[in-house]
């Protein structure tokens, strides 16, 4: 019985396995180096959308995984809505570790992470198969802060092709922002739990508000009772207790909110 248990088991983790999509692996000159991504695309020839996501200060993969489980679940959930997904990865591409843990970290948000953002941007402008008019970003943390550096109207591109469509941040750090009289050029959303430690929540609204007036839409969800990192995958959506029970809603809720925004 348990031999047949077994075979079931790892039966279903093959069939799950090649049910997923693998990503491509994709390389994009930088002025020294060269950036190594991670894309994931719809079948067809398009034209489709697309989406570039910034990893966190733990970096975009591991040793075995080319993308984290985190952006894996989100990249195939923005796969099966008919985007196509490319995720930069500013740490691997440079031979660097996580950095969460970096006092000076080698890879600045608002230098380097802006730089790979623009290459990415300009990559996905030369294919024939994306949407010009339709490439959003989504970021976290780390790389959350980067996105807000890069929709700031002082980081136009001199190109004349479209402008990012929409903009997602998941907890970024935003006290240097709101210090500065942040604003963007592009509909940003800005995501985060009211128990976040890590982020400041009073500054990310700060921020936004900030803006009011002077700004593209620029609009903040705080989920209550949700913690940093309140997306991560294996969080239940129906934890039972808290914080967990937070983190659960704010996810679920986060999912919907990415879904309306890219849809606008």
């Amino acid at each position: 019985m348990r031999l047949r248990l077994a075979a079931l088991f790892l039966t279903l983790l093959m069939s799950a396995a090649h049910a997923a999509p693998a990503p491509q692996p994709v390389e994009i000159p930088l002025a020294s180096g060269v950036l190594h991504a991670q894309l994931y695309k719809p079948a067809g020839e398009g034209p489709f959308p697309a989406v570039i996501a910034l990893h966190g200060c733990g970096g975009l993969g591991s040793h075995s995984d080319p993308v984290l489980p985190r952006y894996r679940d989100w990249a195939e959930r923005l796969l099966k809505a008919g985007n196509a997904v490319l995720l930069p990865d500013s740490y691997g591409s440079r031979e660097l570790g996580p950095q969460c843990r970096v006092k000076e970290m080698h890879v600045k948000a608002r230098r380097e992470r802006v730089g790979d953002i623009a290459v990415a941007r300009a990559w996905l402008m030369q294919q024939a198969w994306v949407a010009r008019d339709r490439v959003s970003l989504i970021g976290w943390a780390n790389g959350a802060s980067a996105l807000l550096w890069a929709v700031r109207p002082q980081s136009a591109g001199r190109d004349h092709g479209p402008d990012f469509r929409a903009a997602i941040a998941f907890y970024p750090d935003c006290r240097i922002s709101a210090g500065l009289g942040w604003s963007t050029r592009v509909p940003t959303l800005v995501l985060i739990g009211a128990d976040d430690e890590v982020s400041s929540p009073p500054a990310c609204r700060q921020m936004v508000d900030g803006a009011r007036g002077r700004s593209a839409l620029a609009r903040i969800v705080v989920y209550p009772g949700a913690d940093h990192d309140f997306d991560r995958t294996g969080a239940p959506l129906h934890a039972a207790a808290a914080p967990e029970h937070g983190d659960a809603e704010a996810r679920a809720a986060s999912q919907k909110d990415v879904a309306q925004w890219l849809a606008r």
